[in-house]
């Protein structure tokens, strides 16, 4: 006789052997001048010290964390009166090798654009376009394969969704966000596994950050998502990384882990606690180019 708990390992078990990592290639910004010098979201307190030693050994090991996955990572230079910089996601997407750039809500951070609309035209991106609407990226915009999913709420303008859909050809899905912790929309909702062929795309995301009508739009969407709670937010483990079998999680996010390791996902746990003091996790500080 099987016992349930045995049938609920083998069902894990034949579940993981279809997740297929696909080899990414990112784009991150080490955290050389990293501060809470203001507050624009409520995880900055500018009177908590920072250990920018320690910020930069977490950001190493998230990077070489892609690296060992067999992940290509580039880096952009840092600057130094942009401390915020580190968040690499929120300054670009970039899907079938076009280029959307960033224009921020925040006056602290609009230089950030500028330095890596250079450096896609300096690495040989030649379908580059920044914005007229305020459009804060990939961390309002997050890509499954077929659409684009556009957060707003707090920082992304509602018509820079349709600014995307048109600069770079691909159908959008506005969802809005009503929690202003979850400023983002890759705070509170993130791809597991994009749409193939023979397979609909995979999410995880935490329903509380969402208004009413865009948690309909989600259900119906992703009827199979992975759901989080308000633990898993609270330590932005809806920030996550996903190649489609190993999802990169902030350490604390061990509930939303678990329900991961039950769909046949791989969790890997990284220490990301210093740049959280900012508001930020795995996914800020990854950029994904898409060619």
């Amino acid at each position: 006789m099987i016992s349930a708990l045995t049938l609920h390992s083998m069902t894990a078990v034949a579940t993981s052997a279809v997740r297929l990592p696909t080899v990414r290639h990112y784009l991150m910004c080490p955290p050389r001048y990293f501060a809470v010098d203001y507050a624009i979201n409520p995880w900055m307190d500018p009177s908590r010290p920072v250990d920018r030693d320690r910020a930069m050994a977490q950001w190493a090991e998230l990077r070489d964390t892609y690296r060992r996955f067999g992940h290509t990572v580039d880096e952009i230079e840092p600057q130094p009166d942009l401390p915020d910089m580190v968040f690499a996601a929120n300054s670009g997407t970039v899907v079938d090798g076009r280029v959307l750039g960033a224009r921020f809500r925040a006056p602290q951070r609009a230089a950030e654009a500028e330095h890596f609309r250079r450096w896609f035209v300096e690495h040989g991106y030649r379908d580059v376009t920044m914005p007229t609407m305020v459009n804060e990226a990939e961390g309002d915009f997050a890509w499954t394969g077929r659409l684009l999913l556009a957060g707003t709420g707090f920082r992304t303008d509602p018509a820079a969704h349709a600014e995307a859909q048109e600069v770079l050809g691909v159908p959008v899905v506005s969802l809005q966000l009503t929690d202003p912790r979850y400023y983002h929309l890759d705070t509170a909702l993130f791809v597991l596994a994009e749409e193939t062929e023979s397979a609909a795309a995979q999410v995880a995301y935490y329903p509380d950050a969402f208004s009413p009508g865009s948690r309909r739009v989600l259900r119906r969407l992703f009827p199979d998502a992975v759901l989080g709670d308000a633990a898993d937010a609270e330590c932005l483990g809806l920030n996550g990384v996903s190649d489609g079998r190993n999802v990169v999680l902030p350490k604390e996010a061990t509930g939303l882990a678990e329900r991961l390791a039950d769909r046949g996902f791989e969790p890997v746990l990284v220490d990301v606690s210093e740049l959280r003091k900012a508001g930020g996790g795995p996914k800020c500080c990854t950029m994904e180019l898409r060619k």
